[in-house]
């Protein structure tokens, strides 16, 4: 599925880095959820930070620290 910026330009998820948050959450091999994943990713690709409100951690509890 194609993605595009605000001036029509196509955007290819597959050339941005996944950000370590991703690595470790549990929706990342969601088919159900790449959509939306890839969405945050390419909004935030330019960013400092990344954060995502729909994280999930495969670890529950035992990484608050790093979610900040």
């Amino acid at each position: 599925m194609p993605y595009y910026d605000d001036d029509g330009r196509e955007l290819d998820p597959a050339t941005l880095t996944v950000p370590r948050l991703c690595t470790i959450c549990e929706k990342m091999d969601d088919e159900n959820e790449e959509i939306l994943c890839n969405i945050i990713r390419l909004d935030q690709r330019h960013d400092k930070e990344f954060k995502c409100r729909a994280f999930v951690s495969l670890y529950a509890t035992l990484i608050d620290d790093i979610i900040e």
